[in-house]
């Protein structure tokens, strides 16, 4: 069986039983819904515990449960075709070169992990529709500049 196999049994299963990312993720546990939910599409892994629970939720075998643990192929085909996950492309695409000069300035020669990575997804009521808050969080983690040496800052934190 391939990752992209139990992805689809585990929709299925999903889908049959009428089951919510929010019941799966309570009962799986452990980290967040976005987290949960990515392991369960593929793109992220449980810890063995947390593959255990979802082997007994839905009715895995060893190999698949298993599976849930291993280290994922991440990422799909760029740029991508689902219109949602589009937008997040184009706000990255519109607003990426803005974000890396903000993030810059403040912090210096570097990036914001998306492995030390917190992310929240919130529903705010607006009358004029309702909107969706995202929170990202993530480490800053400086470029190293190999070979330095003398008055060269070894990493690119910002420089005073």
């Amino acid at each position: 069986m391939k990752r992209e196999d139990l992805t689809e049994k585990l929709l299925d299963i999903k889908r049959e039983k009428g089951w919510s990312w929010k019941h799966i993720c309570e009962k799986i546990g452990g980290y967040s819904e976005v987290l949960i939910t990515g392991a369960i599409l593929g793109q992220m892994k449980l810890t063995k515990p947390q593959a255990a629970n979802a082997a007994e939720l839905f009715g895995l075998s060893k190999a698949e449960t298993a599976m849930l643990n291993e280290t994922p192929m991440r990422g799909m085909a760029m740029p991508p075709t689902d219109p949602l996950i589009y937008r997040f492309y184009e706000l990255v695409m519109v607003n990426g070169p803005a974000w890396k000069a903000l993030i810059e300035e403040e912090y210096g020669d570097g990036i914001m992990s998306a492995i030390d990575f917190d992310m929240v997804m919130e529903r705010q009521p607006n009358p004029k529709g309702d909107r969706v808050k995202i929170t990202m969080s993530g480490k800053f983690l400086p470029y190293k500049y190999y070979g330095a040496s003398g008055n060269v800052p070894e990493y690119g934190f910002k420089e005073e």
